[in-house]
Protein backbone atom coordinates (compact mmCIF):
# COMPACT_ATOMS: atom_id res chain seq x y z
CA UNK A 1 0.00 0.00 0.00
CA UNK A 2 1.88 2.92 -0.86
CA UNK A 3 1.42 6.07 -2.81
CA UNK A 4 4.03 7.87 -3.64
CA UNK A 5 7.36 6.13 -5.32
CA UNK A 6 11.06 5.00 -3.44
CA UNK A 7 12.69 5.57 -6.27
CA UNK A 8 12.39 6.55 -10.08
CA UNK A 9 9.82 9.23 -9.37
CA UNK A 10 11.39 12.98 -9.08
CA UNK A 11 10.30 15.21 -6.33
CA UNK A 12 8.35 12.00 -4.98
CA UNK A 13 8.68 11.31 -0.88
CA UNK A 14 10.07 8.19 0.63
CA UNK A 15 8.09 5.89 2.21
CA UNK A 16 7.52 2.42 3.41
CA UNK A 17 4.53 0.33 2.65
CA UNK A 18 1.85 -0.21 5.30
CA UNK A 19 1.40 -4.01 5.83
CA UNK A 20 -2.53 -3.56 6.41
CA UNK A 21 -5.23 -1.56 5.46
CA UNK A 22 -5.54 -1.23 9.31
CA UNK A 23 -2.64 0.27 9.96
CA UNK A 24 -3.64 3.58 7.88
CA UNK A 25 -7.68 3.40 8.11
CA UNK A 26 -10.57 5.83 7.67
CA UNK A 27 -11.38 9.07 9.08
CA UNK A 28 -13.01 9.84 12.46
CA UNK A 29 -16.21 11.05 11.00
CA UNK A 30 -16.51 10.14 6.91
CA UNK A 31 -18.62 11.85 4.51
CA UNK A 32 -22.35 10.34 4.46
CA UNK A 33 -23.66 8.59 1.32
CA UNK A 34 -20.41 7.32 -0.09
CA UNK A 35 -22.60 4.35 -1.38
CA UNK A 36 -23.70 6.78 -3.99
CA UNK A 37 -20.47 8.31 -5.20
CA UNK A 38 -20.44 7.13 -9.03
CA UNK A 39 -17.70 5.17 -10.22
CA UNK A 40 -15.01 6.79 -12.99
CA UNK A 41 -15.88 7.71 -16.25
CA UNK A 42 -13.69 5.89 -19.08
CA UNK A 43 -12.48 8.42 -21.04
CA UNK A 44 -9.74 9.39 -23.33
CA UNK A 45 -6.38 10.81 -21.53
CA UNK A 46 -2.98 11.50 -22.85
CA UNK A 47 -0.74 8.66 -21.76
CA UNK A 48 2.72 9.85 -21.44
CA UNK A 49 5.56 7.97 -22.14
CA UNK A 50 7.88 9.27 -19.41
CA UNK A 51 6.86 10.96 -16.11
CA UNK A 52 5.07 8.31 -14.29
CA UNK A 53 5.06 5.79 -16.93
CA UNK A 54 8.86 5.42 -16.92
CA UNK A 55 10.59 1.88 -15.33
CA UNK A 56 11.08 2.77 -11.81
CA UNK A 57 12.15 0.56 -8.49
CA UNK A 58 10.94 0.45 -4.93
CA UNK A 59 12.39 -2.02 -2.27
CA UNK A 60 14.91 -3.23 -4.87
CA UNK A 61 12.97 -4.48 -7.72
CA UNK A 62 12.28 -3.02 -10.75
CA UNK A 63 9.13 -2.44 -12.43
CA UNK A 64 8.12 -1.91 -16.26
CA UNK A 65 5.00 0.04 -16.59
CA UNK A 66 3.20 -1.32 -19.92
CA UNK A 67 2.48 0.16 -23.25
CA UNK A 68 -0.24 2.89 -23.58
CA UNK A 69 -2.94 0.49 -25.01
CA UNK A 70 -1.96 -2.77 -23.59
CA UNK A 71 -4.82 -5.08 -22.20
CA UNK A 72 -4.48 -6.10 -18.85
CA UNK A 73 -6.60 -8.96 -17.06
CA UNK A 74 -5.74 -10.00 -13.15
CA UNK A 75 -6.66 -11.83 -10.30
CA UNK A 76 -5.24 -11.47 -6.80
CA UNK A 77 -5.93 -9.65 -3.44
CA UNK A 78 -7.18 -6.05 -3.54
CA UNK A 79 -6.16 -3.69 -0.63
CA UNK A 80 -7.32 0.01 0.24
CA UNK A 81 -5.45 3.20 1.21
CA UNK A 82 -6.55 6.00 3.18
CA UNK A 83 -5.73 8.96 5.78
CA UNK A 84 -2.41 8.87 5.97
CA UNK A 85 -2.21 9.23 2.09
CA UNK A 86 -5.44 11.77 1.72
CA UNK A 87 -4.31 14.83 0.51
CA UNK A 88 -0.80 13.69 -0.67
CA UNK A 89 0.86 13.79 -3.84
CA UNK A 90 0.12 10.31 -5.72
CA UNK A 91 2.60 9.06 -8.62
CA UNK A 92 0.76 10.48 -11.30
CA UNK A 93 1.39 14.19 -9.46
CA UNK A 94 -2.54 14.29 -8.98
CA UNK A 95 -3.93 15.19 -5.11
CA UNK A 96 -4.80 11.56 -3.13
CA UNK A 97 -8.73 11.55 -2.21
CA UNK A 98 -9.45 8.43 -0.65
CA UNK A 99 -13.08 9.51 -1.25
CA UNK A 100 -12.31 9.60 -5.06
CA UNK A 101 -13.23 6.36 -7.31
CA UNK A 102 -9.37 5.85 -7.58
CA UNK A 103 -6.67 3.25 -7.50
CA UNK A 104 -3.20 2.51 -7.67
CA UNK A 105 -1.77 -0.16 -9.39
CA UNK A 106 2.43 -0.90 -10.21
CA UNK A 107 2.67 -1.28 -14.13
CA UNK A 108 -1.00 0.51 -15.77
CA UNK A 109 0.10 3.32 -17.38
CA UNK A 110 -1.42 6.25 -15.65
CA UNK A 111 -3.82 7.09 -16.13
CA UNK A 112 -6.07 4.16 -16.87
CA UNK A 113 -9.11 3.09 -16.31
CA UNK A 114 -10.16 -0.56 -14.50
CA UNK A 115 -13.15 -2.45 -13.96
CA UNK A 116 -12.55 -4.15 -10.70
CA UNK A 117 -15.09 -7.02 -9.79
CA UNK A 118 -15.01 -8.62 -6.08
CA UNK A 119 -16.39 -12.44 -6.57
CA UNK A 120 -17.41 -12.71 -3.22
CA UNK A 121 -20.53 -10.37 -3.45
CA UNK A 122 -20.62 -9.72 -7.39
CA UNK A 123 -20.45 -6.43 -7.13
CA UNK A 124 -18.19 -4.62 -9.88
CA UNK A 125 -16.93 -0.71 -9.82
CA UNK A 126 -14.77 1.26 -11.96
CA UNK A 127 -11.93 3.11 -11.00
CA UNK A 128 -9.26 5.62 -12.49
CA UNK A 129 -5.72 4.41 -11.87
CA UNK A 130 -3.93 7.40 -10.70
CA UNK A 131 -0.96 5.86 -8.83
CA UNK A 132 1.66 3.33 -8.06
CA UNK A 133 1.16 0.60 -5.62
CA UNK A 134 0.78 -2.03 -4.02
CA UNK A 135 4.32 -2.95 -2.89
CA UNK A 136 3.20 -6.27 -1.16
CA UNK A 137 3.48 -9.84 -2.51
CA UNK A 138 -0.06 -10.93 -3.65
CA UNK A 139 -1.65 -7.83 -4.10
CA UNK A 140 -2.90 -6.82 -7.86
CA UNK A 141 -4.58 -3.37 -6.86
CA UNK A 142 -4.71 -0.59 -3.73
CA UNK A 143 -8.42 0.67 -3.84
CA UNK A 144 -9.28 4.36 -2.64
CA UNK A 145 -11.33 4.07 0.71
CA UNK A 146 -14.73 4.37 -1.39
CA UNK A 147 -13.84 1.96 -4.25
CA UNK A 148 -13.15 -0.45 -0.88
CA UNK A 149 -16.28 0.55 0.17
CA UNK A 150 -18.46 -0.02 -2.78
CA UNK A 151 -16.88 -2.99 -3.23
CA UNK A 152 -17.50 -4.62 0.57
CA UNK A 153 -14.02 -4.76 1.07
CA UNK A 154 -13.48 -2.26 4.10
CA UNK A 155 -12.70 -5.40 6.41
CA UNK A 156 -9.08 -5.96 4.83
CA UNK A 157 -7.93 -7.52 1.53
CA UNK A 158 -9.90 -10.07 -0.46
CA UNK A 159 -9.36 -11.46 -3.57
CA UNK A 160 -10.65 -9.20 -6.92
CA UNK A 161 -10.92 -9.78 -10.34
CA UNK A 162 -9.33 -6.70 -12.82
CA UNK A 163 -9.69 -5.95 -16.15
CA UNK A 164 -8.26 -2.67 -18.07
CA UNK A 165 -10.44 -0.95 -20.12
CA UNK A 166 -8.37 0.21 -22.43
CA UNK A 167 -8.35 3.48 -24.91
CA UNK A 168 -9.55 1.52 -27.61
CA UNK A 169 -12.68 0.45 -25.77
CA UNK A 170 -13.35 3.71 -24.44
CA UNK A 171 -13.02 4.71 -28.53
CA UNK A 172 -15.87 2.43 -29.62
CA UNK A 173 -18.23 2.75 -26.04
CA UNK A 174 -17.23 -1.23 -25.84
CA UNK A 175 -16.70 -1.04 -22.00
CA UNK A 176 -20.54 0.17 -21.55
CA UNK A 177 -22.12 -3.12 -22.91
CA UNK A 178 -19.61 -5.41 -20.88
CA UNK A 179 -20.71 -2.86 -17.93
CA UNK A 180 -23.62 -3.75 -18.21
CA UNK A 181 -23.65 -7.58 -18.63
CA UNK A 182 -21.54 -7.68 -15.53
CA UNK A 183 -24.72 -5.68 -13.57
CA UNK A 184 -27.25 -8.03 -15.24
CA UNK A 185 -25.41 -11.35 -13.87
CA UNK A 186 -27.84 -12.92 -11.79
CA UNK A 187 -26.77 -13.82 -8.15
CA UNK A 188 -24.03 -16.65 -7.80
CA UNK A 189 -25.63 -19.91 -6.03
CA UNK A 190 -23.65 -21.85 -3.72
CA UNK A 191 -24.37 -25.08 -1.36
CA UNK A 192 -24.53 -23.50 1.94
CA UNK A 193 -21.81 -25.20 4.00
CA UNK A 194 -19.35 -25.09 7.00
CA UNK A 195 -16.26 -23.79 5.17
CA UNK A 196 -16.75 -19.74 4.71
CA UNK A 197 -14.35 -19.74 2.37
CA UNK A 198 -16.78 -21.80 0.27
CA UNK A 199 -19.59 -19.12 0.73
CA UNK A 200 -19.06 -15.92 -0.27
CA UNK A 201 -19.61 -13.66 2.11
CA UNK A 202 -18.75 -9.68 2.37
CA UNK A 203 -16.82 -10.00 6.63
CA UNK A 204 -16.38 -7.05 8.37
CA UNK A 205 -15.35 -6.49 11.70
CA UNK A 206 -18.21 -4.50 14.06
CA UNK A 207 -16.00 -0.93 13.51
CA UNK A 208 -15.90 -1.47 9.91
CA UNK A 209 -20.32 -2.31 9.23
CA UNK A 210 -20.29 1.19 11.38
CA UNK A 211 -18.10 3.09 9.10
CA UNK A 212 -18.79 1.45 6.08
CA UNK A 213 -22.75 1.05 6.22
CA UNK A 214 -25.66 3.58 6.44
CA UNK A 215 -27.28 4.54 9.71
CA UNK A 216 -29.96 1.98 10.58
CA UNK A 217 -33.55 2.96 9.14
CA UNK A 218 -35.93 3.94 11.76
CA UNK A 219 -37.56 1.29 13.21
CA UNK A 220 -41.24 0.00 11.93
CA UNK A 221 -43.97 -2.38 11.83
CA UNK A 222 -42.26 -4.26 9.31
CA UNK A 223 -38.67 -4.43 10.88
CA UNK A 224 -37.80 -7.26 12.53
CA UNK A 225 -36.85 -8.41 16.01
CA UNK A 226 -33.33 -9.75 15.99
CA UNK A 227 -32.98 -13.64 15.34
CA UNK A 228 -29.66 -15.43 15.79
CA UNK A 229 -30.00 -18.89 15.36
CA UNK A 230 -26.63 -21.15 16.64
CA UNK A 231 -26.27 -23.59 13.81
CA UNK A 232 -27.41 -24.55 10.48
CA UNK A 233 -31.41 -25.77 11.59
CA UNK A 234 -32.49 -23.33 9.04
CA UNK A 235 -35.40 -24.80 6.95
CA UNK A 236 -34.21 -26.43 3.16
CA UNK A 237 -34.30 -24.55 0.04
CA UNK A 238 -33.08 -21.49 -1.76
CA UNK A 239 -32.03 -18.29 0.56
CA UNK A 240 -30.42 -15.10 -0.22
CA UNK A 241 -27.28 -14.01 1.79
CA UNK A 242 -27.40 -10.18 1.93
CA UNK A 243 -23.58 -10.70 4.13
CA UNK A 244 -21.78 -12.25 7.16
CA UNK A 245 -19.92 -10.08 9.97
CA UNK A 246 -17.79 -11.36 12.45
CA UNK A 247 -19.38 -9.06 14.87
CA UNK A 248 -22.91 -9.68 15.59
CA UNK A 249 -23.91 -5.93 16.07
CA UNK A 250 -23.01 -5.71 12.02
CA UNK A 251 -25.81 -8.37 11.35
CA UNK A 252 -27.65 -7.15 13.17
CA UNK A 253 -27.74 -3.90 11.44
CA UNK A 254 -28.06 -5.28 8.00
CA UNK A 255 -31.13 -7.11 8.89
CA UNK A 256 -32.41 -3.92 10.40
CA UNK A 257 -31.87 -2.57 7.37
CA UNK A 258 -33.36 -4.57 4.81
CA UNK A 259 -36.12 -5.14 7.10
CA UNK A 260 -37.14 -1.37 6.74
CA UNK A 261 -35.89 -1.01 2.85
CA UNK A 262 -37.69 -3.21 1.48
CA UNK A 263 -41.40 -4.49 2.07
CA UNK A 264 -42.68 -7.91 2.74
CA UNK A 265 -38.58 -8.98 3.67
CA UNK A 266 -38.71 -8.78 7.00
CA UNK A 267 -40.38 -11.83 8.51
CA UNK A 268 -37.87 -13.98 6.05
CA UNK A 269 -34.65 -12.41 7.87
CA UNK A 270 -32.38 -14.23 10.05
CA UNK A 271 -29.19 -14.00 11.30
CA UNK A 272 -26.92 -17.00 11.76
CA UNK A 273 -23.99 -17.75 13.75
CA UNK A 274 -22.06 -20.56 12.49
CA UNK A 275 -18.13 -20.64 12.60
CA UNK A 276 -18.00 -17.62 14.51
CA UNK A 277 -19.69 -15.70 11.63
CA UNK A 278 -22.94 -13.98 11.31
CA UNK A 279 -24.78 -14.62 8.15
CA UNK A 280 -27.72 -12.55 7.23
CA UNK A 281 -30.13 -14.65 5.12
CA UNK A 282 -33.52 -14.12 3.57
CA UNK A 283 -36.07 -17.31 2.65
CA UNK A 284 -36.71 -19.76 2.16
CA UNK A 285 -38.18 -18.83 -0.89
CA UNK A 286 -40.14 -21.61 -2.62
CA UNK A 287 -37.80 -21.67 -6.05
CA UNK A 288 -34.51 -20.68 -7.34
CA UNK A 289 -36.91 -18.04 -9.58
CA UNK A 290 -38.52 -16.33 -6.81
CA UNK A 291 -35.13 -15.80 -4.95
CA UNK A 292 -33.24 -14.31 -7.85
CA UNK A 293 -36.49 -11.89 -8.12
CA UNK A 294 -36.54 -10.60 -4.65
CA UNK A 295 -32.19 -10.63 -4.98
CA UNK A 296 -32.83 -8.13 -7.63
CA UNK A 297 -35.37 -5.58 -5.74
CA UNK A 298 -32.28 -5.95 -2.41
CA UNK A 299 -30.14 -5.07 -5.08
CA UNK A 300 -31.98 -1.93 -6.23
CA UNK A 301 -32.88 -1.02 -2.31
CA UNK A 302 -29.80 -1.89 -0.58
CA UNK A 303 -27.22 -1.30 -3.53
CA UNK A 304 -25.48 -4.76 -2.83
CA UNK A 305 -25.48 -8.19 -4.09
CA UNK A 306 -27.22 -10.88 -2.74
CA UNK A 307 -25.47 -14.88 -2.72
CA UNK A 308 -28.27 -17.42 -3.64
CA UNK A 309 -27.50 -20.39 -1.00
CA UNK A 310 -29.43 -23.35 -1.28
CA UNK A 311 -29.85 -25.57 1.49
CA UNK A 312 -30.52 -29.05 1.42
Amino acid sequence: MIAVMLLGLAGCATRAPLPTPQADGPEARPPPDLMQVPDALPMLEPIRTGGPNKPYEVLGETYLPLPPDAPLSEQGLASWYGRQFHGRRTASGEVYNMYAMTAAHRTLPLPSFVRVINPANGRMIIVRVNDRGPFVKGRVIDLSYTAALKLGLLGGVAPVQIDRITPDEIRRGAWQAAAQATAATPAPIVVDGDDPAQNPVAVASAATAASASPAPAPASATAPSTQVHAGPAARTGFWLQLGAFRARAGAEQLQSQAGAAMDGIAPMLAVFNKRSLYRVQAGPFASRDEALRTAERLREKLQLVPVLVERR
